[in-house]
């Protein structure tokens, strides 16, 4: 009898979502670069979308996997037992974080930390209403969903949560329609999957401004720019406002499921009461993901890679050109790179997929190519990619 290969059984036993999936059949990953069964090596220009922001498989994490493992893994997850994993990576993360964000609620992903906050803002401030933009991208799971700002994504799901307000994204006027009935406002500093699309900093302090007059919560979401992507720990460092509740996830675990949304402890507290449990969760802030995401996180800071992302970024803009590239977002060692449909750009990805280069396209911007290398490349690694992109941008056209 002929054997079942890996590839076989991916489509008939895994749950398929796109009708083309990539393929590549992993065999291990290590620094930035993912290899295959046949050894054949790819360049992760994606990072794993952005969780594997100092690259796969560093030995610090694996050490503190190991270790954790040896000790015990899924006890009691919330509220009963007192974790040091746990507590030593909230402990880490809050020392990092203005003093208002000092208690952590660990999720499984950050589609979880979204839907908790949402919850907790309802909580705190006794509204309903909740404000998102077009563009925005929060997560799948149907509260997340609901907060999307792209429709196609949405209308096969109706009915989703009521009392929702999306406006437009970096335009003043639409503050205006944020009023007293608004229990918080969600908003990506940099909108990811509209193609790397900066806030513009005016704006978002408009909009800060906007929210503490009418005692409104702000929840900046860095789950996809936090950890060094834009060139600081989080985002909002380099926009000179302190949001209510931070989201974040992706990256937080060093490579393993972790997600958290951040605020103050007085606030948290209203988790505890009317009901008890107001929120739960069975895996949030396993202690083996905790303790790789901690071990991570050192090895972010002790590398020195957050501050080289802006020398990558001026890189990246200065050599990755071509005719064919329309234009570019950046921010940090984030960038989009625009060509003149969606057809040609999966074409593209397809070649850069052959030439040993892992890229894709966005939710909401399929005529864009996602660059998000880990922090760890080097600028010479980063020559190499850009010789290949070119080349894969070269055959696409020639095809």
């Amino acid at each position: 009898m002929a054997t079942i290969t890996n590839r076989q059984l991916f489509f008939q036993h895994l749950a398929q979502t796109s009708d083309k999936p990539i393929g590549i059949e992993v065999a291990s990953a290590n620094g930035i670069y993912i290899h295959d069964v046949a050894g054949k090596a790819f360049i992760d220009m994606i990072a794993g979308f952005s969780v594997c922001n100092i690259g796969h498989s560093h030995p610090a994490v694996i050490h503190a996997i190991k270790e954790q493992v040896e000790k015990y893994m899924h006890v009691i997850v919330y509220g009963e037992f007192v974790q040091a994993p746990q507590v030593q990576y909230a402990k880490a993360i809050t020392a990092l974080l203005p003093e208002n964000l000092d208690a952590v609620y660990f999720t499984n992903s950050g589609a979880e930390a979204t839907e908790g906050a949402m919850k907790l803002a309802k909580r705190v401030t006794g509204r309903t209403k909740i404000v998102s933009f077009k563009g925005a991208y929060h997560g799948s799971t149907q509260g997340a969903l609901s907060v999307m700002g792209d429709e196609y994504f949405k209308n096969a799901y109706r009915p989703l949560l009521p009392d929702i307000l999306q406006l437009r994204y970096n335009y003043f006027e639409d503050i205006e329609l944020i009023d007293n009935t608004v229990a918080c406002v969600l908003v990506e500093l940099v909108q990811a999957e509209t193609g790397i699309t900066p806030a513009n900093k005016e704006w978002i302090a408009a909009l800060k401004n906007k929210c503490e007059s009418l005692c409104a919560l702000l929840i900046i979401d860095e789950i996809q720019s936090g950890f060094g992507r834009t060139g600081t720990l989080f985002a909002f460092e380099q926009y000179g406002i302190v949001p209510d509740i931070l989201l974040t996830g992706k990256a937080l675990g060093g490579g393993l499921p972790l997600g958290a949304f951040i605020a103050s402890a007085k606030m948290m507290s209203a988790l505890t009461q009317n009901p008890v449990l107001g929120h739960i969760t069975t895996f949030g802030g396993n202690p083996v993901s905790c303790a790789s995401g901690q071990a991570a996180l050192t090895v972010l800071h002790q590398s020195g890679w957050i501050h080289a992302v802006k020398e990558k970024e001026n890189y990246l803009i200065h050599h990755l050109h071509h005719p064919a590239i329309l234009h570019r977002n950046h921010f940090g060692l984030w960038m989009s790179l625009q060509f003149e449909s969606a057809a040609l750009t999966k074409k593209i990805a397809a070649a850069c997929i052959e030439n040993g280069i892992i890229t894709d396209w966005f939710l909401f911007a399929e005529d864009r190519i996602r660059i998000a290398p880990p922090l760890c490349i080097t600028i010479d690694e980063l020559i190499v990619a850009i010789e290949k992109i070119i080349t894969s941008i070269n055959q696409a056209l020639a095809n």
